[in-house]
């Protein structure tokens, strides 16, 4: 069998694109197979950080949305010129953005971009059908998923957006007076945020006990409360039962509460899309809203790879960034890489930004011994910056061994972005955490917050010290007194 291609890349993400500019660098033959649809990711930043620009402002209707009746007829003019202002930035941005990854970019590096939809086929060779022409690799790469839907009374009836079209609307209107989010996973903490700062009435309804199962959970305390705080209703551990329309009003059942609202938006999971792809006719199992993958990502079809959220996982573009590079050289070359997720950071630009690498505190206890464990906090409100900001909401915890390795981190803080990414690089070059108290970081700024939490471990370990000598000076006063 001749074949036209070393990967064959079906995507409609971003880390598709990645892949596949990867995979030309690594000097490969590269197919890209994408559907029509542009990357809600892009506009959902730019839509975030126009929300933060409304809460400095301290005024959601400056922006044109839902505008007070006090507001004279001028007033109301001026305030929607500015919101069309403002769609004009975020706009501007995903536009830029996305030229950086568009088809004739991707072109130019030699990738074959394929628009549209297609199936796997398993004979009498593998390939992948598209367009009316039959795409065959000698591997190939799964990089996408589609919203899973839940399966609630009435909701495909009443009418619904997801996360990956929720942001193309806000951009062309502006955004409902009153929402209900369905779904714990950070693009629906980021949207009910950014939804509430710009002046709707938003209600979020979490499954878990917590509003994201995978975080601290006293970081997660924390960011509620932030959340409560910008006027986002949460309700937890609850589950939807059902959706109806009743007097162009729609309604929710979500536990014992009967909540009405304009929109609805879900945002559970994301699945392979498995009975489209034909997944299962080329030997590809998938269980539980997640293609099944070994750690060198490679599927139940040893020619087969797949990495993102198609993998389960929250849709995090870095984390599915590095799978693809570790998938694409194991597809390419000799399959030996395998997964490591310890030094791999994620974030979730809320405000402010919380950001995870390495064990939590509940995962670090439940693999080692307790009094193996260090939890050091320091609060942002320790910081000059924080103070000179009036960003001063905001904790560091490293978890860390009494032998100075660093184990994981949470941050929730201004910069927390960029400073989880220095944690990242000091586990991954197994860098002792009484390196980082020898810091000397700028003064002032938020890298400080690092310095701080690390210098716990030194009064910790002084702590130690004294305790030693304490029992050291007893046990030979003991040895005195008795003539020992």
């Amino acid at each position: 069998m001749t074949l036209d291609y070393d990967v064959v890349i079906i995507g409609g993400s971003l880390a598709a694109r990645y892949a596949a500019l990867n995979a030309r660098q690594l000097r490969a033959t590269v197919a890209l197979v994408e559907p029509k649809s542009g990357f809600g990711l892009i506009h959902h930043q730019a839509m975030g950080e126009l929300a933060k620009l409304a809460q400095t402002l301290g005024n959601a209707a400056q922006f044109g949305i839902h505008a007070s009746q006090d507001y004279n007829p001028t007033e109301k003019h001026e305030v929607s010129v500015a919101w069309q202002e403002a769609l004009f930035y975020v706009q501007g941005v995903s536009s830029n953005q996305l030229l950086q990854h568009s088809p004739a970019i991707l072109a130019a590096q030699g990738i074959d971009v394929i628009v549209g939809s297609g199936q796997f086929q398993a004979s009498p060779d593998l390939g992948f059908f598209v367009n009316n022409r039959l795409l065959r690799g000698r591997t190939y790469l799964l990089a996408a998923s589609v919203p899973a839907i839940p399966n609630i009374d009435g909701l495909q009836k009443t009418g619904y957006f997801t996360a990956s079209n929720i942001w193309q609307s806000l951009t062309q209107s502006a955004p409902p007076k009153n929402s209900v989010i369905i779904g714990g996973v950070p693009q629906t903490i980021e949207l009910a945020q950014t939804l509430a700062r710009l002046g709707c009435s938003v209600t979020l309804i979490v499954e878990h006990p917590y509003i994201l199962p995978d975080i601290d959970p006293e970081i997660a305390q924390l960011l509620q409360a932030q959340l409560e705080v910008d006027g986002v209703s949460i309700i937890t551990g609850t589950i939807v039962t059902q959706v109806r329309r009743l007097d162009d009003k729609k309604w929710i059942q979500a536990g014992d509460k009967a909540i009405e609202t304009d929109e609805i938006i879900v945002a559970t999971k994301q699945q392979p899309n498995g009975e489209s792809l034909n997944l299962a006719a080329v030997g590809v199992k998938w269980h539980n809203f997640r293609v099944l993958v070994n750690e060198k990502l490679q599927t139940t079809n040893p020619r087969i790879y797949a990495c993102g959220d198609v993998i389960g996982g929250y849709d995090v573009p870095n984390i599915a960034n590095y799978e693809a590079k570790i998938a694409l050289k194991n597809a390419l070359f000799f399959p030996r890489l395998k997964v490591d997720y310890r030094c791999v950071p994620w974030a979730m630009f809320t405000q402010p930004t919380l950001a995870q690498v390495g064990l939590t505190e509940v995962q670090a206890k439940r693999r080692y011994r307790h009094n193996q464990i260090l939890v050091l906090r320091q609060y942002f409100k320790s910081l000059t910056a924080a103070q000179l900001q009036d960003n001063t909401t905001g904790i560091c915890k490293l978890i860390v061994l009494r032998n100075g390795e660093i184990l994981g981190a949470s941050i929730l803080g201004t910069e927390a972005g960029e400073l989880i990414n220095i944690i990242a690089l000091a586990i991954s070059q197994k860098i002792a955490v009484k390196y980082l108290a020898d810091l000397s970081p700028v003064y002032p700024s938020f890298s400080e917050i690092l310095q701080q939490t690390a210098q716990l471990w030194n009064q910790d370990k002084l702590n130690s010290n004294f305790a030693l000598e304490e029992f050291l000076d007893d046990f030979f006063q003991f040895r005195r007194d008795w003539n020992v």
